[in-house]
């Protein structure tokens, strides 16, 4: 049990209703609400009683803007390890939402970023809104994508996954579909109606259907005109190619190489070959037991303190990132961020 009320759980009709509750930190994720997730789900799972799960956030801004980014930096600072058991319970989650057995319908509505991504997109019924503002965007604070986004992002068409995961940059309700981190669009005015008659339901097929019923075109996508500069800069085999590609084309793909050069160089190289090798790793729990040997590496070195410092707590936007150039970054500093963990391994492909 717990004392606060991070997360809100209520039943409505037959439907498990969970609302991440802390709108003035954009639903930001804490330990705590992760583990009250997961119990929720468990006894979801084994209640007759309930058909489906609605997942939403409270206030208007959105689902949940990710993970508590300060609480782990201040964990970094002082050389704790609570992130670290923090990630490998979230991790945990995601998997559990992919797996789990009755409908989980997302409302990712308004901002859902980073560990947001991970409480939703893994879902069965993933909803958007034309107020939805879907990122991966890690590499921004020093950081590379987790909670199994590179398994979405890999799996997207062409090198729309590689593009997003490098640039971090939000995705619309149009391109969240196509790029397969959402399976229906909603107009925000009519999501207090899906919820309403999805609490009426008495069978997972009702539940789909009445989600079908509720579904609408959506908006024009934002990244289907720049398909062709993605697809060919993004195949390129390294991050400066990327970038020298990228400037060839000129604008807008230019202006994308500038931002990317803003990054950290370790994240951008790491995020890279972490969508690359998810891409062949297939399953979203190898892919999850990898986020968490990247995570706990990143963890470890000085990138993520000095990326959030930057942009969270000083706010100066002027990281110095270590080393500070690509071409300064050693293929085995990029390949220790895969190396296995020993005991500490997440595990997830040994788990039955």
């Amino acid at each position: 049990m717990y004392d606060d009320e991070s997360v809100l759980l209520h039943t409505e009709g037959h439907v498990l209703r969970i609302t991440l509750n802390r709108p003035r930190a954009l639903n930001a994720l804490t330990h705590t609400m992760v583990r009250h997730i997961g119990e929720a789900l468990t006894q979801a799972a084994d209640d007759d009683a309930v058909v489906a799960v609605v997942v939403s956030g409270a206030g208007d801004r959105g689902l949940c803007a990710g993970g508590d980014i300060r609480s782990i930096y201040e964990d970094a600072r002082a050389g704790r390890r609570a992130s670290v058991d923090f990630w490998r319970d979230e991790y945990r989650l995601n998997a559990r939402i992919a797996r789990f057995p009755k409908p989980y319908v997302a409302l990712m509505d308004g901002i859902v970023m980073g560990g947001g991504v991970g409480v939703s997109a893994h879902g069965g019924v993933r909803v958007v809104t034309e107020r939805s503002r879907v990122a991966m965007p890690e590499t921004g604070i020093g950081f590379v994508p987790d909670v199994g986004g590179t398994h979405l992002l890999a799996a997207a068409p062409g090198e729309l996954g590689t593009h997003l995961a490098l640039t971090g940059q939000p995705v619309n309700a149009a391109d969240a579909l196509m790029c397969g981190l959402a399976d229906h669009f909603v107009p925000s005015q009519n999501l207090p109606g899906l919820v309403q008659e999805l609490s009426l339901c008495t069978t997972p097929a009702e539940v789909t259907e009445t989600v079908q019923r509720y579904t609408a075109p959506a908006p024009e996508s934002a990244l289907a005109p720049h398909r062709e500069w993605i697809d060919d800069c993004y195949a390129a085999e390294t991050v400066e190619e990327i970038v020298d590609r990228l400037m060839a084309w000129g604008a807008p793909a230019g202006e994308t190489a500038a931002s990317l050069l803003a990054l950290s160089p370790t994240a951008l190289k790491v995020t890279l070959e972490a969508v690359r090798r998810a891409g062949r790793l297939g399953s979203l729990e190898a892919t999850l037991d990898q986020d968490f040997r990247v995570s706990c590496r990143a963890f470890a070195g000085p990138d993520l303190v000095e990326g959030v410092r930057a942009r969270i707590i000083d706010k100066d936007r002027s990281p110095k990132w270590d080393p500070a150039h690509l071409e300064d970054v050693a293929a085995a500093a990029v390949a220790r961020h895969f190396e296995p963990l020993g005991e500490e391994e997440l595990g997830l492909c040994r788990t039955p």
